[in-house]
């Protein structure tokens, strides 16, 4: 029998837990772990079959914007899930840091999305093949 990856539970640093999870909750995500309600250093947060770790880590521990990863997200339709996240405050000059994706745009690649940064720097990038 072969094994099978079943699913990816990225992990993204922060270095304010719980404002990353206030970020989250606005983007539709729900809290379902926090390891402390008074000053979290780990969170747990899900939003559809999409769940991500959200791990406290000190603006010491990675050299921005050098260190940062990218998250990919695969959603059915780009241009509803940006009008939901602008109707929510999520989106703004903070998020977007100039990026030429800050709207959903067609890219040479074949796909249409949009980029933002959460507030540990993380980018995140919601996408839709053409």
């Amino acid at each position: 029998m072969r094994a099978v990856i079943e699913g990816v539970q990225p992990v993204l640093a922060a270095s304010d837990v719980t404002v990353a999870v206030r970020f989250y909750a606005r983007l539709g995500f729900s809290l379902a772990f926090q390891d402390n309600a008074a000053e979290p250093k780990y969170a747990v947060v899900r939003r559809d079959a999409v769940e991500l770790h959200i791990q406290w880590a000190g603006l010491d521990q990675w050299a921005h914007p050098v260190d940062r990863p990218a998250y990919r997200f695969f959603v059915n339709d780009v241009d509803a899930m940006y009008k939901e996240f602008v109707g929510s405050g999520s989106i703004g000059a903070q998020t977007n840091q100039g990026s030429p994706w800050a709207a959903p745009a067609d890219t040479s690649w074949g796909t249409r999305e949009f980029h933002l940064r959460d507030p540990g720097q993380n980018s995140l990038q919601f996408y839709r093949p053409l």
